[in-house]
Order: C-alpha cells, then structure tokens, then sequence
C-alpha cells in the first residue's frame, strides 16, 4: 500500500475497467465508470496533491512487486480533526486473499500509532456483506446505521482508541516508511 502516483493511471484503469459491475453496487463513484486514462492520471494527481498537503490520504493497493493494482483504500480526514474514516475497494479477482483484512489493520494501526486518533470508523452498505466481516474480523463495532448522502443505508462500525490495543486490528505484523524510506513501525 503507498500514496498513488500520476504513472499508475494506466494499472488504475486496469484493474477498474473490469470491476465496473463488481464495484458499482457499492460505490457511487464507480458507476460514472470507465473513465478515460487522461481523467485517470489527473485524478492520481489530485489524490497525490491531498496527500502531500495533508488533507487527505488514499493509498492504492498494489502486488508487493508494484505489477498490479489490486485495490484503492483511504484513511479519510472527513469526520473530525481526532477521527478517520477508512474506505476501501478491491478488484474482482483480489477478493478474498486477505488483502483487504491486512490494509484495514495497517491504516487502523497508522490512525492510533502514529496520528494518534481517538475513532476510526468505516461504513459500508447492508448488503455488502464481504465488506461488513472486514471491520468486524478487526475489532469495529457496529455503532450504527445512517442514510449516506446518496440516501442509501450505510452500517457504521468503529473502534476507539481505548479498544484499539486489545483488538485484532493492533496484532499484524507490518511495517511502515516515511518518504525518506524510514521505518516508522
């Protein structure tokens, strides 16, 4: 998982393109699905400029040997200054590899170690029942279901920074750089 790049465009498009029906259930931005690579790249550039600036931050998800996207994941700044939002999103052969468990962990475990948050939440719709077992194989609660803006349901899990040490989210065995190749955890 790393900060997207403008040069991952094209690994982008391929690995949206053929997750269209898979994605577009869930996600209301994939149904405005497929884009044009051009689009793709300014949109890497926007992501790469929120992150760099520290508004947001939306990693993609890629092979440990960079060949592949497999994947688009987020630790959003769009609840409070001391709380995170997750979302995520897998191509429709990444499914059920574990991919998605090991990002969650990761940026559960960035959120409470390293920015040192007090909440973090992820909400997915009722019916997305692969995407509901992510929070609660972790550790999430389900705290409570809302109408998202698109007036859709949407189940809201969360785990506080006082349940973060004793829940499965805190016990991956990961590591973490800095830009400058420095190990953080």
């Amino acid at each position: 998982m790393r900060c997207w790049q403008p040069a991952d465009a094209a690994a982008l498009k391929e690995a949206l393109d053929p997750s269209i029906d898979h994605l577009s259930p869930w996600l209301p931005w994939a149904r405005e699905e497929p884009k044009p690579l051009a689009e793709k790249a300014q949109l890497l550039r926007t992501f790469r400029g929120m992150f760099d600036l520290d508004q947001d931050y939306i990693y993609g998800i890629l092979e440990r040997d960079e060949s592949r996207v497999l994947g688009g994941t987020g630790l959003h700044t769009r609840l409070t200054d001391d709380s995170r939002e997750i979302g995520y999103w897998l191509r429709h052969d990444a499914e059920g590899r574990g991919y998605m468990t090991e990002t969650v962990s990761a940026l559960t475990r960035v959120g409470f170690e390293l920015n040192g948050l007090n909440r973090i939440e992820i909400r997915c719709h009722p019916d997305n029942h692969r995407s509901a077992a992510v929070p609660r194989r972790l550790g999430y609660r389900h705290v409570d279901t809302v109408e998202d803006k698109d007036g859709d349901p949407s189940l809201v899990f969360a785990i506080e920074a006082d349940d973060y040490a004793g829940s499965p989210a805190a016990q991956l065995d990961l590591a973490a750089f800095d830009l400058l190749g420095e190990r953080l955890l």
